[in-house]
């Protein structure tokens, strides 16, 4: 039995997908034009008919549903569309994604085309060897120079202090094994990363290296306010070194402390010198009470963290799912 005649087969038995594609969408109006077509294209040339797009639309308020359920209504299409209520974040969209995806591999992609989706066949074939973790690992970046620095920063500290090789350029783009799949879902994480949480399992993978496109069409929603909670998910979900830091500080803050009262009292009882500076104990004030704020905010990171784990509130809430309709 060939391929195509395998592919007929599962559709007429009602078999999942082969390959599934999650997109997370928020604002991408004008992206969606040029990305539905293209991950088509590239899925069919990979699993032929047997493959699902799952566009999840996270809290758009723009044309990108309407632009979505304007294709799903075409002739033989794969694409099923996932609403959520509000926005609940670019990770929480991947997540509900993955929750849905029924393909025996899942591929992962933003809808601004700045990756690549040709690499996926590569991807594929990578799968078909057994490997069920393929990485597009970002070597350079067409984009700005804050934001290659910022990206930078970011991927050193946390290779450094909470996911020890973990890739440099960082990825957002890859391609999963349904185990890999059904571990993330289990694992019901919220404020997370989800590449933190594919690489955290420690399953063997490949890299494949590929250069960022720039954006060429909307505007990017990834405001740097997004970045820094990023930051801080990283690192309190995946690092005890904040919690380190903070008493390593406290610490030193103390035993210095202690040495100036020492000598303040030394110098008063074998000199006589009285107690000056009024100026520089204002400004220790100021700075160990400064110091103190950010112990607190570290701790306070942690804190919310858990108790919004404790409790029973979902990382998101699907709406209602859109599957397209059959067509002979």
């Amino acid at each position: 039995m060939n391929s195509d005649e395998l592919v007929i087969v599962r559709r007429l038995a009602g078999s999942p997908p082969i390959l599934s594609i999650v997109v997370p969408v928020f604002f991408n109006e004008a992206n969606l034009p040029v990305t539905i077509p293209k991950l088509e294209e590239t899925a069919r040339q990979i699993a032929g008919e047997a493959f699902e797009l799952i566009f999840v639309d996270d809290g758009s308020s723009d044309r990108s549903f309407d632009v979505l359920t304007e294709h799903q209504t075409r002739r033989g299409s794969h694409l099923r569309i996932v609403k959520l209520t509000r926005n609940f974040g670019s990770m929480a969209a991947i997540q509900a994604g993955l929750g849905v995806s029924r393909g025996a591999v899942v591929g992962i992609i933003t809808a601004d085309m700045q990756d690549p989706p040709e690499l996926f066949s590569e991807m594929y074939a990578r799968w078909q060897q057994g490997v069920k973790c393929i990485y597009a690992v970002r070597t350079d970046r067409d984009e700005g120079f804050f934001k290659r620095i910022f990206a930078a920063t970011f991927y050193a500290v946390l290779r450094r202090y909470a996911l020890p090789g973990y890739p440099p350029g960082g990825f957002d783009f890859c391609l999963i094994d349904r185990q890999v799949v059904n571990d993330i879902v289990r694992m019901e994480e919220k404020n997370t990363h989800v590449m933190n949480l594919i690489f955290w399992l420690g399953y063997p993978a490949v890299w494949l290296p590929y250069t960022r496109r720039a954006r060429t069409a909307g505007r990017s929603r990834w405001t740097y306010a997004k970045r820094l909670k990023l930051f801080a998910d990283s690192f309190v979900a995946f690092s005890f070194a904040p919690i380190r830091a903070v008493t390593i500080c406290g610490s030193a803050l103390s035993f210095f402390a202690v040495l100036y009262v020492a000598f303040q009292v030394y110098d008063r009882m074998v000199h006589g010198t009285p107690v000056r500076g009024f100026t520089t104990t204002v400004a220790l004030i100021a700075f160990t009470s400064g110091i103190q704020m950010l112990m607190l905010g570290v701790l306070g990171e942690y804190l919310w963290r858990a108790l919004d784990a404790a409790r029973s509130r979902p990382g998101f809430v699907i709406d209602r799912i859109q599957e397209p309709a059959f067509h002979d």
